[in-house]
């Protein structure tokens, strides 16, 4: 019995690693700073509830299938396989800047398995790793350019005094860097295949969405329009929060099972962490000094061992160039496997789907990440001597 309990949380600490590790840094963390009414303080509630919002406008239009629906209308228009390859990692890269990182893999990447599997044998195989590789790539490069694209662009937007259109203008040159450098290996690995037409039998693969009810969808596309405008300053983003709160317990309950409650515990722990850290007097003034002139740099290598959403919630608490950790973070989602969270979905889909690919997709992910990490970082120096 108690071996089973024991089986049973360290599957489900493997699972939640990220967590884990943030409420055992809080723990830790709480052994210095003793708890008291400060603590609350700590805890940036408008992240929080934006965030909360998001995943469950997300979560519901996703159940309605209207992300599938979307790409299956684009899929009609392919007529190669560069052609088809492009709708499908561009449906990642462009998706992702409204739908966040995580919802555009969470949809793109089985969708892909649905579409590619159609093909002939020997081309369907020998593209899906690549494939679901620049899925992910895309992606997470895609989200950096909004606010809302990813997690750590929602938090640092909210603490960088930013308006839009300076966040568009900061991140701008790198999403459009990062679209060029995507449509060159999309290319180079459409040339074998470019004697092959696509056949119409693959234009409407089979999804697992919820039976379209429409008057769902209008109602989460204008609680999206509500979350975006809590994000720009122009809703209070507690009227914001009651009001998803509200539509989705009226109107599609089962939405909120999909909310990922996880991500938004980590946040939490590691607010806890950040706050404690900064009423330390000596790391404090460590960390400050060890972040000042090398924020885009140390974004990147935090990212590399403990993902990016950690890392810019960590050293945000240490810097005042918000803007430059907004940049580091988002490259630093490149590079290892764990950088960032979201590239985890990718690879779970090909273990789980094609097992004897699993090493191969990793090798090929690493090095494609590298790269296109190596050739961003020396373009933030230029841009960010």
């Amino acid at each position: 019995m108690l071996y089973s309990i024991c089986q049973k949380l360290f599957y489900k600490i493997r699972q939640e690693a990220v967590l884990s590790i943030a409420v055992l840094l809080a723990l830790f963390s709480a052994c210095f700073v003793l708890p008291d009414a400060s603590y609350f303080g700590y805890i940036d509630f408008r992240t929080l509830t934006i965030l909360f919002s998001l995943m469950t406008v997300m979560a519901g239009l996703q159940r309605q299938g209207v992300f599938t629906r979307f790409a299956c209308s684009l899929l009609s228009r392919t007529n190669s396989i560069t052609s088809l390859v492009f709708v499908l990692v561009g449906l990642c890269f462009f998706c992702s800047m409204l739908i966040t990182n995580d919802v555009a893999l969470l949809t793109f990447v089985p969708f892909s398995f649905a579409v590619l599997g159609q093909l002939p044998e020997a081309s369907g195989k020998k593209l899906l790793t690549p494939v679901v590789c620049l899925q992910t790539i895309a992606a997470n490069l895609g989200s950096m350019l909004t606010p809302i694209g990813n997690p750590q662009n929602l938090y640092l937007y909210g603490k960088s005094q930013l308006s839009f259109s300076a966040f568009l203008h900061l991140m701008l040159p790198y999403t459009l860097l990062s679209a060029i450098l995507l449509s060159v290996c999309i290319f180079y690995l459409g040339h074998p295949h470019r004697q092959q037409t696509v056949s119409s039998s693959i234009q409407n693969p089979t999804t697992n969405a919820a039976q379209k009810k429409p008057a769902l969808i209008q109602l989460y596309i204008v609680l999206f329009f509500f979350c975006l405008l809590a994000v720009l300053h122009v809703l209070p983003y507690p009227a914001v929060f009651v009001l998803v709160l509200l539509g989705a317990l009226i109107a599609d309950k089962k939405v909120l099972a999909q909310v990922d409650y996880s991500l938004l515990a980590t946040f939490l722990a590691f607010f806890i962490f950040i706050g404690n850290l900064g009423r330390i007097p000596a790391f404090a003034s460590w960390l400050s000094s060890a972040l000042s002139g090398r924020e885009i740099l140390i974004s990147v290598l935090a990212s590399q061992v403990m993902s990016n959403v950690p890392a810019a919630l960590l050293l945000s608490g240490f810097s005042n160039n918000v803007p430059a950790l907004i940049v580091g973070t988002n490259l630093g989602g490149l590079g290892t496997l764990i950088a960032s969270m979201a590239s985890l979905i990718s690879y779970r889909q090909i273990a789980r789907k094609l097992p004897e690919q699993k090493g191969k997709y990793f090798l090929l992910f690493t090095l494609a990440n590298v790269g296109f990490l190596a050739i961003l970082l020396v373009f933030a120096t230029a841009v960010h001597p």
